[in-house]
């Protein structure tokens, strides 16, 4: 008697396809990696998407999508510039978004999405949903440069051996906002 599919297999799928990301790289990810780390049949693979590439491309925009949703909520009941500042600020020193999973893929997204164009395109997407959630307390061009300081600083709060302190970053993050007085 035939077994029915899971209802689950695609999503696995493609969560697999983030977590061998992250295990191997991009250019180290095949079918049969992610269909063993999803524990499915080889031939699902091919049954719900056309190519690794139509994966990866899955893949990356839902890590997008949840790295959206993760960045907007650090946003939650901010009223203005001053608030947002330091809503940004703990955005970059938390550890919530600067994991170490998150901070590969972001890697591995930036690297591939260079050769990539429809990559290229989840990550524009990506920004121009950072900048628009910016925007409700900045102009556009202080948007874009305090979403470009998050991706900048993130990296550095991660990677440095002596990270900034909050305070520093903020005064950073107001200095770019036009708020910060010395």
């Amino acid at each position: 008697m035939r077994r029915a599919n899971d209802p689950q297999r695609r999503d696995k799928i493609v969560q697999a396809t983030l977590d061998a990301v992250i295990i191997h790289g991009v250019h180290g990810v095949t079918h049969r990696k992610i269909a063993m780390i999803a524990e499915v049949p080889l031939g699902s693979m091919t049954y719900y998407f056309s190519g690794i590439d139509e994966l990866l491309m899955e893949a990356f925009e839902r890590f997008a999508d949840t790295m959206s949703v993760q960045y907007q909520a650090f946003f939650a009941g901010v009223e203005n510039a001053p608030q947002a500042c330091h809503a940004i600020t703990d955005m970059i020193y938390s550890s919530q978004v600067t994991t170490p999973d998150n901070m590969e893929l972001m890697y591995q997204l930036y690297a591939f999405a260079s050769r990539k164009p429809a990559l290229k395109t989840v990550m524009q997407n990506w920004m121009l949903r950072s900048q628009q959630t910016l925007e409700q307390w900045f102009e556009p061009v202080t948007a874009r440069a305090l979403d470009a300081f998050i991706e900048g600083m993130t990296l550095h709060f991660v990677t440095d051996k002596k990270p900034l302190s909050r305070e520093d970053i903020l005064v950073m993050v107001e200095r770019i906002a036009g708020l910060h007085q010395r």
